[in-house]
């Protein structure tokens, strides 16, 4: 299997339309031509990494941290990027990273760190915004069908946990063929009768291309009257962050300790220990302040992430728990998630994960 096949299948997992605006995901580098040797799975493709993956006789480098962030102007082994970069090009290795796109997927990174608290009732934090778009098409009903299942296989149609999702509406329409048309039915300069169904799907914005070409495929007619609409609707089963409750209220204390002990932690640090019961619980992996409000607004006792600044320690005035157990505290569980996933898709070669800890954060007790 070659480098941009093992890509590709990457991204139908989690598909790289889904990261933030900001974030730099896909293959970073790596001959798209030459076969993969071996998947390693790590959590940020340091120097030392790729070389762990050179030992391994291992080709392909699956990591959750962007190592190129933003633009490269040089390469020429100055800093910890550059280095990690170099070495990976001059040993013929390509470095695939995932980062925001596993962030939003729905049994990502926050679903993962919901399990291990045994939260109830999980949902999204920050569901994505503008995402969701409709189809409305008309088409013959002997056709309707047909293009139905072309729409489903294009990824219309899935809401949530359902699939090949849609509405339809059984009418007449008319048309009237001119010169220089070619007809499915009909006669040219006189007005058709056509008994039409309108078909309604709502899929994802970034599988608008795929979904009109399947559409135009399936569809009879040389001119195909459609609409694409924008949705307001959030998406529920895509975005940043997570929240749920637990089965019973507990202490403050209690619930820091089940914390320390579920993370394998030598410090939290924590605001005002205001709410003296915890019961509803967000959580975001990685840097979280974005997600503080949104965890107020859905009235969180407490909220789990990482990167937390001063400020935002006053900033939630008592009203919730703010707990910073570390940035990559936090997203520690990525590894072995993306390894099930990996391995289950892939079996023709070795996919490992690293024996490296790149954490940089170190702690003198």
């Amino acid at each position: 299997m070659k480098v941009k096949e093992v890509a590709a299948q990457i991204a139908d997992l989690f598909p790289l339309q889904k990261a933030e605006n900001f974030d730099n995901v896909g293959l970073l580098c790596g001959n798209l031509e030459r076969n993969v040797s071996g998947i390693l799975i790590c959590h940020d493709a340091l120097e030392c990494v790729v070389e762990e993956a050179i030992s391994k006789n291992i080709n392909f480098i699956v990591a959750f941290h962007p190592i190129i962030f933003s633009g490269l102007k040089t390469i020429t082994s100055k800093n910890y990027v550059e280095k990690a970069v170099l070495k990976a090009i001059e040993n013929k290795i390509a470095i695939y990273t995932i980062h925001t796109s596993f962030d939003n997927d729905y049994f990502g990174v926050n679903y993962k760190i919901c399990e291990i608290l045994s939260l109830k009732n999980q949902q999204i934090l920050m569901p994505k915004k503008n995402a969701l778009k409709q189809l409305q098409v008309y088409v013959p009903k002997e056709y309707s069908e047909k293009l139905k299942e072309s729409l489903f296989k294009a990824g219309a149609g899935n809401i949530g946990f359902y699939d090949e999702c849609s509405f339809t509406i059984s009418g007449g329409g008319t048309f009237r063929p001119k010169e220089g048309s070619n007809p499915f039915s009909g006669t040219l300069n006189e007005r058709e009768n056509a008994n039409e169904d309108l078909i309604s799907v709502i899929f994802e914005g970034f599988k608008l291309n795929k979904i009109l070409a399947s559409m135009k495929a399936a569809h009879p007619y040389e001119e195909i009257a459609h609409q694409i609409i924008s949705l307001e609707n959030e998406n529920q089963y895509s975005g940043l962050g997570r929240f749920g409750e637990f089965e019973m209220e507990m202490e403050v204390g209690e619930f820091l300790n089940l914390i320390k002990e579920k993370f394998n932690l030598k410090i939290i640090r924590h605001s005002n220990t205001a709410y003296k019961k915890i019961k509803k619980v967000a959580v975001l992996g990685g840097s979280g302040a974005s997600g503080i409000s949104a965890a107020l607004k859905n009235n969180c006792c407490a909220y789990l992430t990482g990167d937390l600044k001063y400020h935002d320690f006053f900033g939630v005035e008592e009203k919730m728990l703010l707990c910073d157990i570390g940035h990559f505290e936090s997203e520690q569980f990525i590894v072995q998630q993306l390894f099930e996933k990996l391995s289950q898709k892939f079996t023709t070669f070795a996919v490992l994960k690293t024996e490296v800890n790149t954490n940089p954060v170190k702690y003198f007790l």
